[in-house]
């Protein structure tokens, strides 16, 4: 981190001031060159960037279990099937169903069901 508290290294992109007028840089492609410049858009000074990244997006929340299921499980022979379950999405009545393991001890039990209708796949929890 630096002084003013933000955090530099691999990743961080800052904001860049001309050095003419104080405005905003923006990325600009030389394209004859073929480099990345930051150019003002008030005046006609531009720099070279030091990095070819312009945009950092950094995603800090978890991922939920069920987007980890891959939906090729519908495939499986040795997994249950139920139709008491119809798909929330399709309303398809048969669904395959397993527990998938915790990594924590407190956590419930909790099953997890796909769709077997093949152009559907949509998974869920109850």
């Amino acid at each position: 981190m630096n002084i003013s508290g933000v955090e530099q290294g691999p990743g961080f992109v800052g904001i860049r001031f001309c050095q003419e007028c104080n405005n905003m840089l923006y990325p600009r492609e030389d394209k004859e060159n073929r480099v990345l410049l930051y150019a003002c858009r008030n005046c006609d000074y531009k720099q070279l960037a030091q990095n070819n990244c312009i945009y950092v997006n950094k995603i800090m929340h978890e991922v939920d279990e069920i987007t980890n299921i891959v939906a090729d499980v519908i495939g499986d022979p040795t997994l249950p099937r139920s139709e008491d379950h119809p798909c929330p999405k399709c309303k398809h009545r048969e669904a395959v169903f397993f527990q998938a393991e915790s990594r924590r001890a407190d956590d419930e039990m909790k099953l997890y069901y796909v769709c077997t209708n093949t152009n559907c796949s949509h998974r869920w929890t109850e």
